[in-house]
């Protein structure tokens, strides 16, 4: 069973996204596609007079902005993916997380900054990802999540990859649940400015030694830090690239050890 998440620069460049559909709707195994869409969002919410608030590369969600992300995410983007699937023969089925409580989270607590009503997620519901795996359908997961109580919740899509993982894998055989990130690279760089220097296998260990010396930083150390976590929690493997690496069987494989 494969989970594979797509980021905005995938999702913003129409050529790029058909080639990624193509690839989830050839997989053999069962699949489970996740998006994000952050820039379309934020193109939105420009178009509507608002100014976009972003923080450390966080968006701070006020109420109105929930009400543009939400219709982004859950109804655009979430339903054009479906749309594109079926017409690839693929029988996909979008979700938010309040969807069949898909994926439950909470509002995030206010330290030092306050995102407002942003999530953080608590799981992923797997006996109705299951179900719908084996009824033959694909789940699409938009980062539209709900706390029970009535609230909506604007969500790291990165993080809902990585808690839906976790518990197919619970749910699954041993090592029978694999996670792909597709994003602009090849796989985790040594030098962005080197398409040759992707490393193609990080342990726990080699990744704690690659953040001492610097050559994995910024912003790959949160989806790295996930990527491990869910490696801890049972699934197989984690794999991080390109869509060319994907289909090739390469990219950054994240192994236990």
């Amino acid at each position: 069973m494969i989970i594979l998440k797509i980021g905005g620069n995938i999702l913003n460049n129409p050529a790029a996204l058909a080639e990624a559909l193509a690839y989830f709707a050839s997989l053999p195994e069962p699949a489970v596609l996740v998006h994000g869409g952050g820039r379309k969002a934020t193109e939105v919410i420009a178009a509507m007079g608002r100014e976009p608030k972003m923080v450390e590369g966080r968006r701070i969600t006020d109420a109105p902005t929930l009400e543009i992300v939400t219709m982004v995410y859950a109804g655009l983007i979430n339903k054009q993916v479906v749309a594109d699937l079926q017409a690839l023969g693929c029988n996909a089925i979008g979700l938010s997380g309040a969807d069949g409580n898909a994926i439950l989270a909470a509002k995030r607590p206010v330290k030092t900054i306050d995102y407002g009503y942003a999530g953080d997620v608590l799981g992923a519901n797997a006996p109705l990802l299951v179900t719908l795996l084996d009824a033959g359908l694909n789940p699409v997961l938009c980062p539209i999540t709900h706390d029970r109580q009535g609230q909506l919740l604007n969500t790291n899509a990165d993080t809902i990859a990585n808690e839906t993982a976790k518990a197919l894998a619970a749910a699954r055989p041993p090592g029978s649940v694999a996670l792909q990130y597709c994003f602009e690279f090849p796989g985790v760089m040594r030098d962005i400015g080197d398409p040759d220097s992707w490393i193609p296998t990080l342990t726990p260990a080699s990744y704690a030694d690659h953040k001492a010396m610097g050559t994995i930083s910024g912003g790959m150390v949160p989806k790295l830090d996930n990527a491990f976590a869910a490696v801890a929690a049972g699934v197989g493997e984690v794999v991080i690239g390109d869509l060319a690496a994907l289909r090739a069987g390469r990219g950054t494989r994240c192994v236990p050890g």
